[in-house]
C-alpha cells in the first residue's frame, strides 16, 4: 500500500502542510517538529515525488553511485568508469544523466541514508560498489531498500559486491576468494612456510572472502592457520605499516606477508625497511587489486589484478540499459595474478 503525505502527517502528529514544508525545505520549521517529521518519513518509508521534472516519469535523470571512500583508488577507478557510461544520452534534460557519487565513509547508517535519498528522488539507477557489511539487521535493511528501488523502476547494479537475492539487483561479483587462494599458493609454491596476513576490517565481506582464500591455500600446502599470524586493520597504508610491525613482533622469523590490498602492502613494505629488512630478499610481500602505483613501487608489487575499470564500465552500461544483464543476473569477475619483484623464494632456500 502506498504511503501518502497524510500518513506521514498523522504519524508525526502535524499537518500535511508542515510535512510538505519540512520535505521541501522552503519554510522555517521548529527543530523538534522537523525531527519528528523526518522520523515518521523513515519509519513509514515515505517516498517524496522528487523534483517537478520527475513527476511526469517513473524515474528522474539522477544516477547514484555508492562508494566506501572516493579517495581510495579502488573506488575512484570504478566510480569514474561507471560515470563515463552514465554521461551519455538517455536522460530527458538534454540527453544527459546526473551522476552523484555518494561517499559512505564505510558507515552502514550513511549507506542506508543515501539509498533512502536516492529512492525519494526516484533515481533512474543506483550502483553500489565494493564489499558489504556483514551484519544481519543491516543486510536485511539494505535488501529491503533495494527491493523498493527496483519496484519503483530504478535499475540497481552491485559492482564488486556479493549478490543480494530477491531484490532485482544485477551483480558483478569479484572472485576475491579464488584470487586470494592463487596469490597465497604462489608464495607457498616458492617455499614459504611462515606467512603473515594483514586482513581488512572484520565486518566486510571482502575481508572474509580474501582471508578464506588465503586459508584454503595454506591448507592445500599442508600448513596450519596460526591465528597469531593474522592481523586485522583498515584498507590503508597506515594500517599496513602498523600491522606489519605487529606481525614481526609476534613472529620475527616470518618470510612472507600477504596484504589485504595494495595500499596495505606498501605500508607493510615501509615497515619492513624501517626494521632493517629487505623486500623480497628477507621478506616477500604481496598485495591485491593492482592499483596504478603497484607497478611503480620499488620493488614492483606482486598482486592480483582486478579489472576495476572494465567492471565499472560494464556496471554503468547495465545501469543505463545499454548492455544486457548477465544470465541469472549474476556474473563473477575474476582476478589475474601478477607476479613481480616483491616476492621470491625464502632466503634459507637460496643456494
Amino acid at each position: 500500500m502506498t504511503v501518502t503525505l497524510a500518513d506521514v502527517a498523522a504519524r508525526a502528529q502535524v499537518s500535511p502542510a508542515t510535512v510538505s514544508r519540512v520535505l521541501n525545505g522552503n519554510y522555517p520549521v521548529a527543530a523538534a517538529t522537523r525531527e519528528r517529521v523526518l522520523k515518521a518519513v523513515d519509519e513509514l518509508d515515505y517516498v517524496l515525488n522528487g523534483p517537478a521534472s520527475a513527476l511526469a516519469a517513473a524515474t528522474s535523470d539522477l544516477v547514484g553511485i555508492l562508494v566506501n571512500d572516493i579517495a581510495d583508488p579502488f573506488f575512484g577507478i570504478m566510480a569514474s568508469a561507471i560515470q563515463s557510461e552514465i554521461g551519455g544520452p538517455g536522460g530527458r534534460a538534454g540527453g544527459e544523466r546526473l551522476a552523484v557519487v555518494c561517499n559512505t565513509g564505510g558507515s552502514p547508517e550513511r549507506e542506508l541514508t543515501y539509498l533512502t535519498l536516492l529512492q525519494r528522488q526516484r533515481a533512474a539507477a543506483v550502483v553500489l560498489t565494493g564489499g558489504a557489511v556483514e551484519d544481519a539487521p543491516h543486510a536485511a535493511a539494505v535488501a529491503a531498500k533495494l527491493r523498493r528501488l527496483a519496484e519503483a523502476g530504478t535499475r540497481v547494479v552491485l559492482c564488486g559486491r556479493p549478490p543480494v537475492p530477491d531484490t532485482g539487483a544485477v551483480t558483478l561479483a569479484f572472485d576475491n576468494r579464488g584470487s586470494a587462494r592463487r596469490l597465497t599458493a604462489h608464495l607457498t609454491g616458492l617455499g614459504h612456510r611462515r606467512l603473515g596476513y594483514i586482513a581488512g576490517p572484520r565486518e566486510r565481506t571482502t575481508t572474509r572472502h580474501r582471508l578464506e582464500g588465503h586459508r584454503e591455500a595454506l591448507a592445500a600446502a599442508g600448513l596450519d592457520d596460526d591465528p597469531a599470524l593474522t592481523v586485522h586493520g583498515r584498507f590503508d597504508r597506515r594500517s599496513g605499516h602498523e600491522a606489519a610491525l605487529e606481525l614481526l613482533r609476534r613472529e620475527p622469523s616470518l618470510t612472507a606477508i600477504v596484504a589485504a590490498n595494495d595500499s596495505v602492502a606498501l605500508g607493510a613494505c615501509a615497515a619492513l625497511r624501517e626494521s632493517g629488512l629487505r623486500v623480497p630478499q628477507d621478506v616477500s610481500v604481496a598485495g591485491f587489486d593492482d592499483l596504478p602505483f603497484s607497478m611503480d613501487a620499488v620493488p614492483s608489487l606482486t598482486t592480483v589484478r582486478l579489472p576495476l575499470a572494465e567492471a565499472g564500465a560494464r556496471a554503468g552500461r547495465i545501469a543505463m540499459a545499454r548492455e544486457e544483464p548477465p544470465p541469472g543476473g549474476i556474473a563473477t569477475v575474476h582476478g589475474e595474478l601478477m607476479v613481480r619483484g616483491s616476492t621470491g623464494v625464502p632466503r634459507e632456500q637460496r643456494g
